[in-house]
């Protein structure tokens, strides 16, 4: 067995971040602030936001044959990457939704999905996703959709929890595969993005990283040295568990 010493593990190498927020509020966008070559799978046509960026390539997604595709990609992206420091997953919600899709077509009525796709998906992203971020020498950014679940606390209390928007059986298995996990929001009064890298009862978010509870979008990729600005000052939550932008 290898055994590594922690003084040689670096925080700001080969990380695995997913960053989850409302469509148009600038995840695509987050990858101009990558250091280095950048390799961006778009998964749902929003990369036009890149253009004229010239240390980031595009690999365009099929979504009408996506299980072909994602199964082409994984096989050929120990070499895809060699020549990139990133590579960004944009945006995975759109992946399981073309997914759904195209198995309703291969149904009995062509339309709706069969009992056990859901179960299949289960399986099938979680192997995906796993070897994805198996992936040697190169740092990880993961988008996504954001969505509402609710949430009971040990108190019993109900809350209604941003989440990343994707189905509950993956969702688990993936975050706890992911260095940092953030919501990203807009701040109505300045237009300033600022990501939430601390959770509570109204966000789901984590970061193993660094100290960080919360940072505006330019500084997430500073691992361990951005300036880390209060979860508080990013949003605000109200009395029924929701979150508006404040200060």
């Amino acid at each position: 067995m290898e055994i590594k010493k922690a003084t040689d593990l670096k925080r700001d190498k080969d990380w695995r971040i997913m960053i989850y927020a409302k469509p148009g509020t600038g995840k695509t966008s987050l990858a101009r602030y990558l250091k280095g070559n950048t390799v961006v799978l778009d998964m749902d046509d929003s990369t036009k936001v890149l253009a004229g960026l010239p240390n980031v390539d595009i690999i365009q997604f099929d979504r009408v044959h996506p299980h072909e595709f994602i199964t082409k990609f994984i096989n050929e992206a120990s070499d895809l990457i060699k020549n990139y420091d990133n590579l960004v997953i944009d945006n995975i919600s759109s992946f399981e939704k073309d997914w759904f899709v195209e198995r309703g077509r291969t149904s009995k009525n062509g339309i709706s999905n069969e009992i056990q796709d859901y179960s299949q998906w289960t399986n099938y992203f979680a192997r995906i996703m796993t070897t994805i971020y198996l992936l040697k020498d190169i740092n990880i950014l993961v988008t996504a959709w954001e969505n509402q679940r609710e949430i009971t606390t040990e108190r019993g209390q109900t809350f209604n929890q941003y989440a990343p928007q994707i189905r509950d059986s993956v969702r688990d298995n993936l975050m706890g595969l992911t260095d940092i996990v953030g919501r990203m929001i807009i701040n109505p009064d300045t237009g300033n993005r600022g990501i939430i890298l601390e959770g509570n009862d109204a966000v789901y978010a984590k970061n193993r990283l660094d100290n960080r509870t919360a940072t505006p979008a330019e500084e997430l990729f500073l691992i361990g040295g951005g300036i880390d600005v209060s979860a508080k000052a990013v949003s605000k939550q109200t009395g029924d568990g929701k979150q508006k932008t404040s200060s």
